[in-house]
């Protein structure tokens, strides 16, 4: 019986995209099963979709454009993007959002096209899987003007410092929680904030091929990151937060289940 959902899969467009069928099998092994696989631009969401249809209840996707894209965002992409969310693999709206980290694309675009986004899941009614990094003020203040007509939103790979925790979760935000945590250089910040996480508002994922937790013994030796390593995750947090494993496993498996609207 699956236990875990991972929220988060690179699994198109990634280092895992070659080897999808043992993936998906690892994955399931260790009791994680559907995974979420995440839609970075347009033709990697059709893409996407065409993979969950391979594996039916195994994965599903979202469909959206990353904000390292927004610059591709033009006046046909709404009209593209709604029919590939029409599709039923797709369960939210996304990736999207803001990157002002890395800026690979101008930061008007990258509003414009997040903007234009949840503009398009509030008329849909769909949750959206959402990114920020280094762009909390015009992160918040977009998100706040939508937020109230959106069904759901998930900010995705949560690594903000405790302001912007208590600002997303005042938006009524879910937050997902990934191996960053256990990172003793990075996540040491992370990991105290965690604890203060309301249950119904937390979500686990690995974001593999990325951030394999540091503190994994032994070390893959491939030394990718991969869906079936999400219960060490799920056990690492669970810990942090001074709650059984078992329950706190299926408590963010529900909390995943009732976000995408999964039917399980």
């Amino acid at each position: 019986m699956p236990e875990y959902i991972d929220i988060a899969v690179n699994l198109i467009g990634s280092a895992l995209e070659k080897n999808i069928d043992d993936v998906v099998q690892r994955a399931a092994n260790h009791g994680v099963s559907p995974l979420i696989v995440i839609g970075s631009d347009l033709p990697e969401s059709a893409k996407a979709i065409e993979c969950c249809r391979a594996y039916p209840k195994r994965l599903y996707c979202t469909a959206g454009v990353h904000p390292h894209h927004a610059s591709d965002w033009c006046s046909s992409s709404t009209e593209q993007l709604k029919q590939l969310v029409d599709n039923a693999e797709v369960v939210a709206l996304g990736e999207c959002g803001l990157d002002y980290n890395r800026d690979f694309s101008p930061r008007p675009m990258q509003r414009h096209a997040f903007e234009e986004q949840l503009a398009l899941a509030v008329e849909l009614q769909m949750p959206v899987l959402m990114h920020e990094r280094d762009a909390h003020a015009d992160f918040f203040a977009i998100m706040k003007e939508f937020r109230g007509e959106l069904p759901g939103a998930l900010l995705h790979c949560f690594t903000g410092d405790r302001r912007s925790m208590e600002a997303y979760l005042e938006l009524d935000l879910h937050l997902g929680i990934t191996g960053w945590v256990c990172d003793e250089r990075r996540g040491q910040e992370l990991a105290e904030l965690v604890v203060e996480i309301p249950d119904d508002r937390i979500l686990i994922e690995t974001d593999s091929p990325y951030l394999l937790p540091r503190s994994m013994r032994p070390k893959p030796k491939s030394g990718k990151n991969e869906p079936q390593y999400l219960p060490y995750i799920s056990q690492y947090v669970a810990t942090l937060r001074g709650q059984d494993p078992k329950q706190f496993a299926a408590r963010t498996y529900q909390n995943s289940v009732e976000f995408f609207g999964l039917a399980i």
